[in-house]
């Protein structure tokens, strides 16, 4: 199993407009991505601004099959104008 925790930050007043796009992302990636078996955004509390992405898959397919679906990339394209920055991505190994 194949962790990814993304961290992300936001532009100011973007976040309503960031979690509806996510969340239109969860609902394709658990309609059409068996493998992968967790994806979740959470908020900081200390930073309305700041995410992170908690996604776990069966294994590299399909962790490759994510990046490269049709709804991944819609939902980079729509989420690339209200970031702040370049998202910082790190990958582990599941124990």
């Amino acid at each position: 199993m194949i962790a990814v925790i993304a961290e992300v930050h936001v532009k100011d007043g973007s976040g309503a407009e960031f979690e509806s796009v996510v969340a239109d992302l969860i609902e394709q990636i658990r309609a059409n991505e068996p493998g992968n078996l967790s994806y979740q955004l959470v908020r900081a509390k200390s930073d309305p601004n700041e995410y992170r992405f908690f996604e776990t898959y069966s294994d590299g397919a399909a962790l490759e099959a994510h990046g490269k679906s049709d709804h991944f990339r819609a939902a980079g394209k729509l989420m690339a104008p209200l970031l702040a920055g370049a998202p910082k991505i790190e990958y582990f190994d599941a124990v």
